[in-house]
C-alpha cells in the first residue's frame, strides 16, 4: 500500500501494520521461522512479504538450457590439472559459479550433515533457544535472518552458523551434540578441498599454486547452515533475496529441493540439485583481489511450498581477531593498462560493511571500488 495522503493516513497506515514491532516480536519468540510452520499458521507475517518487482517471475522458457559449468576434478593431482585449471577459469570468468563433481568429499558425509542441520533444526524449540543469539563475536549461533532489523523484507530462512579458524579455538564441545559429529567430519573435508580449490584457483590467476593460501584467504571457515521451511505462500517471500558473497570462495551444498538461481546475463538461472556435487562461487574479496576477473554474482533462494530445504555454505575467509591483513587487488594483476579498481580493505572490515547494510541494500562491493582513479 502506498503512503500518499496526509500525516493522518500515515498515522492509520503505522496503526494497522508497525512493522518494528512486528519484527522484534518474531525475534523474541527465538523460535524462527519454523516456529511459524510450527504454529499452524496458513498466512505469512506482513514482515516477509517481499515487493512484487523483487519476487521470482515465471520461468523463463529461453534459460531452461542454461545450466552453471560442471567440472569434474578427477585427477585433478595428475594429468588432468591443466585441463580443470583451465575450466576452472572459464567458469570463473563468466558465470562466477561452477558445480564439482568428484571432489573427494564421500557423499555419505554430505548426507550425514544434511540430516545433522535437520535435526538441529526439528529439536524441541527450547534445545534451539539456548543458541539463539545476533552477537557476531558468537562462533556458534542460531537465528532468523542475520538483516532482521536492516531489511525491508524478511526472508523465509532459519540459520545455524559456527566459524571455526586455523587455530581450532572452537572447541567441539561449543557445537551442539545432536549435530557435533557431522559438523566436525564435514569441516575436516572442506578444510582439505578448500587447500585443493584455492591452489587450482591461484593457478587460474597465473600464479603459484600456494599464492591465495599464503596470503591468508582461507584461514576461517564461516558455515552457514540453512533450513528453509515449507512456506504456504511462497510466492510472496523469498528463501533468500538477491545477493554476493562476503568472502573469498564459497562451498555450498544442497539438498534435492532446489530453489538456487544465479544471475547470468541478466537471467535468472535455475541451479538443479546433484545428489552429491558441490557448488563453488566467487565471492567479493575474491573479485576484489582478482581486479574484477573473476565475478562474484548475485545469486537468490526461492520460496517454496515443498521442503523444508536444506543448505550448507562454507565460506572462507580471514577476518577474525587478531588478524588485520589487509586486501586489494593483487600487484601481478595489475599494470598501467589494468590499473587497480579497487581500495584496500581487512575483510573484517568488508564483512563489517557487508553486516551493516543487510541483503538488500546497495552491493557491498561498490563501496571499495575506485572511479576514475580517485577513491
Amino acid at each position: 500500500m502506498a503512503i500518499t495522503g496526509s500525516p493522518e493516513s500515515t498515522a492509520e497506515i503505522r496503526s494497522i501494520y508497525d512493522r518494528s514491532k512486528e519484527v522484534k516480536e518474531f525475534d523474541d519468540t527465538k523460535a524462527g521461522v519454523k516456529g511459524l510452520v510450527d504454529s499452524g499458521m496458513d498466512k505469512i507475517p506482513k514482515i516477509f512479504i517481499h515487493p512484487s518487482e523483487n519476487l521470482p517471475k515465471a520461468s523463463d522458457p529461453n534459460t531452461t538450457h542454461l545450466q552453471i559449468p560442471i567440472i569434474d576434478l578427477e585427477g585433478v593431482h595428475g594429468d588432468q590439472r591443466i585441463h580443470i585449471v583451465n575450466e576452472i577459469r572459464r567458469a570463473l570468468e563468466t558465470w562466477g559459479f561452477f558445480q564439482m563433481v568428484n571432489h573427494s568429499i564421500p557423499i555419505s558425509v554430505l548426507d550425514e550433515m544434511i540430516e545433522a542441520i535437520r535435526r538441529f533444526n526439528e529439536q524441541p524449540m527450547e534445545a534451539k533457544m539456548e543458541f539463539y543469539s545476533r552477537d557476531r563475536t558468537r562462533k556458534v549461533r542460531f537465528l532468523s535472518n542475520f538483516d532482521l532489523y536492516q531489511s525491508r523484507a524478511a526472508d523465509w530462512r532459519d540459520t545455524f552458523v559456527c566459524v571455526f579458524d586455523a587455530v581450532d579455538s572452537l572447541g567441539s564441545e561449543s557445537l551442539p551434540l545432536v549435530c557435533r559429529d557431522a559438523l566436525l567430519e564435514y569441516k575436516k573435508h572442506t578444510e582439505m578441498l578448500g587447500e585443493t580449490l584455492f591452489g587450482l584457483v591461484s593457478e587460474a590467476l597465473g600464479l603459484s599454486p600456494t599464492y591465495l593460501r599464503d596470503i591468508e584467504c582461507m584461514k576461517t571457515q564461516f558455515m552457514s547452515c540453512h533450513y528453509y521451511p515449507s512456506c504456504p505462500q511462497s510466492d510472496l517471500t523469498m528463501g533468500t533475496k538477491k545477493h554476493t558473497d562476503p568472502a573469498f570462495l564459497t562451498i555450498l551444498l544442497q539438498d534435492h529441493i532446489g530453489g538456487l538461481q544465479v544471475l547470468h546475463q541478466q537471467c535468472w538461472v535455475d541451479v538443479a540439485p546433484m545428489h552429491g556435487a558441490l557448488i563453488v562461487n566467487v565471492g567479493d574479496l575474491l573479485q576484489l583481489l582478482s581486479n574484477d576477473r573473476f565475478k562474484s554474482i548475485e545469486h537468490r533462494v526461492r520460496a517454496n511450498i515443498v521442503g523444508p530445504r536444506i543448505s550448507v555454505a562454507c565460506f572462507f575467509n580471514n577476518h577474525l581477531p587478531p588478524s588485520n591483513r589487509t586486501y586489494g587487488p593483487i600487484k601481478e594483476l595489475t599494470s598501467d593498462e589494468n590499473p587497480p579498481l579497487y581500495m584496500e580493505t581487512s575483510a573484517a572490515d568488508y564483512i563489517s560493511y557487508f553486516s551493516s547494510q543487510g541483503l538488500d541494500g546497495d552491493r557491498p562491493l561498490d563501496h571499495f571500488r575506485k572511479y576514475n582513479g580517485v577513491i
